[in-house]
Parts: C-alpha cells; sequence; structure tokens
C-alpha cells in the first residue's frame, strides 16, 4: 500500500496502544486524526507526534456519545474528503479479566457499557465514515480485538487463556470478530480490507503492568493491517502476521 497522501483516523489515539500506532503511521508518511475524549489530551499527544515528524491532528470522539461521530465525519470530510484508514483502536474492560467468571451474576449494566464500547460504537462509527472511506483507493478498517473474544481457544483442553473468563469483555470481542466477518464479505468486491487485530497483552491501563509486552511494541499488528497492500488478506483475525482461530 503506497503511504503518501494518505490519511488514518484512531479512535483513542492519544495514549497506549493508539498513540503508538499514530506514531507508527505518522513514520510512514501518513497523516493521523487521532479521536479523543477529552481534546487537551489530544493536543498533547498531537504535541508529542509533531515532535517525532508526524503530522497529526486531534478531535473529539466519545464511544459513549454517538453525536460525536457525526463531528467526525464533517470534520474528515471538510479537510480530507475521504477516509484511507480507519482503526478502531477505543476499547474497555470494567471486570477483572483474569482469575474469575462472573457468567452466571454479570450485572447487565457491565454488559451494556462494555458493548456500547467495544462493539455498538464501532458498528455505527464505521457506518458512518465508510463512505468516506469508499472515497478512498484502497481502504482499510483495522478492528481493534483481542485473544480472549476467541471461542476456539477458550474451548480447548488445556485452553492458552482458561483464567481469563471475564464475560463481558470476550464477548464483546467475539462480537467485534463476528463483524469483521461480515464487513468484509460484504466489502469483498470492494478494495477495502476489513480485519481484526490482536496487538498482544500490553502494558496499558487494560492490560495491567504484569503484561509481558511493551506498549511501545504494540502498534505492529494495527500498522500492518492498516498498510496491507492489493493482495493482503481481509476478513481475518490476526495477530502480527500470525492468523488467530475464531
Amino acid at each position: 500500500m503506497t503511504t503518501q497522501n494518505k490519511v488514518a483516523f484512531i479512535t483513542g489515539g492519544n495514549r497506549g496502544i493508539g498513540f503508538e500506532t499514530a506514531k507508527q503511521l505518522g513514520a510512514l508518511g501518513i497523516e493521523v486524526v487521532i479521536g479523543v475524549r477529552d481534546l487537551q489530551k489530544g493536543f498533547k499527544a498531537v504535541s508529542d507526534l509533531e515532535t517525532l515528524g508526524v503530522t497529526a491532528r486531534a478531535i473529539t470522539y466519545d464511544s459513549s456519545k454517538p453525536e460525536t461521530e457525526n463531528a467526525v465525519y464533517d470534520y474528515l470530510d471538510k479537510h480530507y474528503g475521504k477516509l484511507d484508514i480507519l482503526v478502531n483502536n477505543a476499547g474497555v474492560a470494567i471486570e477483572q479479566l483474569m482469575g474469575g467468571n462472573n457468567s452466571s451474576s454479570l450485572p447487565s449494566d457491565v454488559l451494556q457499557q462494555t458493548f456500547q464500547t467495544n462493539l455498538f460504537s464501532v458498528v455505527t462509527l464505521t457506518q458512518k465514515l465508510l463512505p468516506l472511506i469508499k472515497n478512498a483507493p484502497e481502504g482499510r478498517i483495522v478492528n481493534l480485538s483481542s485473544i480472549l473474544g476467541s471461542l476456539t481457544l477458550h474451548s480447548m483442553p488445556n485452553s492458552p487463556i482458561e483464567p481469563a473468563k471475564a464475560f463481558a469483555y470476550n464477548a464483546s470481542k467475539t462480537a467485534l470478530n463476528a463483524y469483521t466477518v461480515h464487513l468484509a464479505h460484504e466489502l469483498k468486491d470492494t478494495p477495502i480490507k476489513v480485519n481484526s487485530a490482536h496487538p498482544g497483552w500490553v502494558k496499558t491501563e487494560l492490560g495491567g503492568p504484569h503484561a509481558p509486552m511493551e506498549i511501545a511494541d504494540s502498534y505492529k499488528t494495527s500498522v500492518y493491517l492498516a498498510t496491507l497492500d492489493t493482495n493482503g488478506p481481509s476478513g481475518g483475525f490476526f495477530h502480527e502476521k500470525e492468523a488467530l482461530p475464531w
């Protein structure tokens, strides 16, 4: 994929995996727009990116406020008239991810809040921005999922992710993977590619301090999928360049 004159929109791009993704896409010459809840934190992230030579902007986006989707669309349409790369990076985990299973007692509001950020807002934002992605020569959509959304791995004997049974988070990522498969199928006759990314277990606020991957290495899967060439995959689930089981 040629990276010159490209623009990427990254939700939750002011810190963690989103910021590293913005940094690395920017290093390829792609202009990055980061969607943030707190615009002052967004401006700080933009300043840090510009110090590194990245062309970046920050705009307000809040997954709990659907009206901000319209503002994102209007901004991108006004300034670019297209969107080459959408990285649906923002996500939440309200439960403890490791060492418990509360499937029989999970409060419904936890399920609803988790799905709102990790699935519903991803679907509605992608639908809103899809006309701009179709205006790009070869659009790319990257949905930040998790290996914890893999039903195959959860259900296998001696599962490597057996201790991680946070139902709301895991189920939201399983559903996000289903959206990836369905949207990729719908767009299979277009130049657009849609894939799910497992970035790894990363030392972010969500991943916690015991995660094995440093934030500085967390961008690799997102950047790989955001810059796929014409012959690259669509409708898949990847960690870096390795396909993962659904």
